[in-house]
């Protein structure tokens, strides 16, 4: 694969982020009013249950893509062919365990949320699981194909299949709720369109990379290596759940559908901060794979990952300045006057995800290794401690609560333990890494001081000052941070492709 491939997917993971938040502005709010914060808290809470069956993709997700470059970089052919027809059986078997388990909480929803939910949001709440089950039994055995292509490192395709997928969906569900319909007629709609993805991949991997699937007999050895792999990648996924998740789960068992609604608006913001620092780092398994498979150095890989953190601290560093300055007003002007607890919730979020987001190619690292062992089983520790706290948090404090259980164990674990084992045990240089993010630290604090408090002056009380406030903002931001925070190397990641743009125009 091209470096220019490589390149083009990350800035394409970029565009999809930015069509997300974009679209995430416009819509979000538009669908809060339309369905109302009851149906929204239902849907929401739909989706968090249904969410713990993904988790049976068990890992192999990560699997396929790393034994599968893994194979290419040795040239092994018939390997590979046999290792996707492993794979299909695999996951048919996954999705006809999704669809039994999917009809045990279909019949079981008025006792798990019976005493917070009325008869007909019980009703409404099994209607919209069946449909998301039903979605999620069909994508496990045509994933396999969306890991292929990540594997080949053809990332363009995914991209701009992924964008056009968001533009559909985006505008059927606004028609459909134009029309009247509600949060069954939505989940239906993003069915349809994950169904023609899925379709999509399967032709292209057959057609276009020409890849085969063999049914082969099962190569033991080979076997017992993906498991072990597979087995702490799950691990791994199961606790990223139980963090994101189990919190509407316990606001739906303790409070009710309008706590899990202002809560939900924060998972949905926090969502979208994560992604914006996933942009970089999602396409790099294949890449340090490879560089695994041929023993690079440790100093290189540590390298990689300085500069892919600093990358994703460009990006980190001002959506959470900028969002501890204004988030309080973008909600009430976003998601209405009864989402104002959502900025706190948000925030803790924000701040606690920082760290492990612009280290995130640490786990890449790891996956490439094989050695997610100790951050499986880390993880399975602050998960546990987390959900412990969040139940009694949840009583006393709400929403503010489940998020203070989750925040603290995330800065425990992602932000102190694991960077004591990246420097100990991966021989990552994480002194270097954090003096060079403290020196890139140092506008962004500037800014957030300076910014608050003229803000004690300034009154935001329309949506023309929010966006006028933040261009402002941004105006001062971007030519300081360029100036104080970026290197040469950061800076010709912008200026190139831009000067590229400015002659062709010519």
């Amino acid at each position: 694969m091209s470096v220019n491939e490589l390149k083009a997917g990350a800035t394409l993971n970029y565009i999809i982020l930015g069509l997300n938040a974009l679209l995430g502005l416009v819509y979000t709010p538009f669908m809060l009013r339309m369905l109302g914060q009851s149906e929204y808290g239902i849907y929401s809470l739909a989706a968090s249950v249904i969410a713990y069956l993904s988790i049976l993709d068990l890992g192999f997700g990560n699997a396929v893509i790393r034994y599968t470059a893994k194979f290419r970089a040795e040239g092994k052919l018939e390997e590979q062919y046999s290792l996707f027809g492993m794979f299909t059986l695999f996951y048919t078997i996954i999705g006809l365990l999704v669809l039994c388990i999917g009809l045990v909480l279909y019949f079981n929803v008025g006792n798990l949320f019976g005493k917070t939910l009325n008869i007909a949001e019980i009703q409404q709440t099994k209607t919209i699981i069946l449909l998301m089950v039903f979605n999620l039994a069909i994508t496990f055995p045509l994933s396999i194909y969306g890991a292929i292509i990540t594997a080949y490192e053809n990332f363009i395709f995914l991209r701009i299949l992924q964008i056009f997928r968001l533009l559909l969906t985006t505008i059927v569900m606004i028609c459909l709720l134009k029309l009247g319909y509600k949060a069954v007629a939505l989940v239906i709609a993003q069915t349809f369109f994950n169904v023609i993805t899925l379709l999509c991949n399967y032709f292209y991997c057959r057609r276009k990379i020409k890849i085969k699937v063999r049914f082969s007999r099962l190569n033991i050895p080979l076997l017992k290596e993906i498991m072990i792999y597979s087995f702490w990648i799950f691990l791994n996924v199961i606790f990223d759940r139980i963090y994101w998740s189990t919190g509407q789960f316990v606001l739906g068992a303790t409070i009710g559908s309008v706590a899990i609604a202002v809560f939900a608006v924060a998972i949905q913001l926090e969502g979208m901060y994560m992604m914006f620092s996933t942009g970089v780092s999602g396409v790099f398994l294949p890449r340090i794979t490879a560089m695994v498979t041929f023993n690079n150095s440790w100093r290189e890989i540590s390298d990689l990952f300085t500069k892919v953190g600093r990358i994703q601290f460009i990006v980190i560093a001002y959506i959470l300045s900028g969002f501890i300055v204004f988030g309080k007003a973008f909600i009430y002007f976003w998601a209405g006057k009864d989402y104002g607890e959502s900025y706190i919730i948000t925030l803790i979020f924000f701040v606690s995800l920082t760290i492990p987001l612009i280290q995130n190619l640490g786990i890449i690292i790891l996956q490439a290794r094989n050695q997610m062992k100790f951050r499986s089983l880390l993880y399975l520790v602050i998960s546990l401690v987390s959900l412990f706290w969040q139940i009694p948090m949840a009583r006393y404090f709400g929403g503010i609560g489940c998020a203070l259980a989750i925040g603290g164990a995330l800065l425990l674990g992602h932000g102190l333990i694991i960077n004591i084992y990246y420097s100990r045990v991966q021989q990552i240089d994480i002194g270097y890494f954090w003096k060079a993010i403290a020196k890139m630290s140092v506008v962004p604090v500037i800014m957030v001081v300076i910014s608050l408090f003229v803000m004690k002056y300034f009154v935001i009380d329309s949506v023309w000052k929010l966006m006028m406030g933040i261009i402002v903002y941004s105006m001062v931001y971007f030519p300081l941070f360029w100036n104080f925070s970026m290197n040469e190397y950061e800076h010709n990641l912008l200026k190139i492709p831009l000067l590229k743009l400015v002659n062709r125009a010519r």
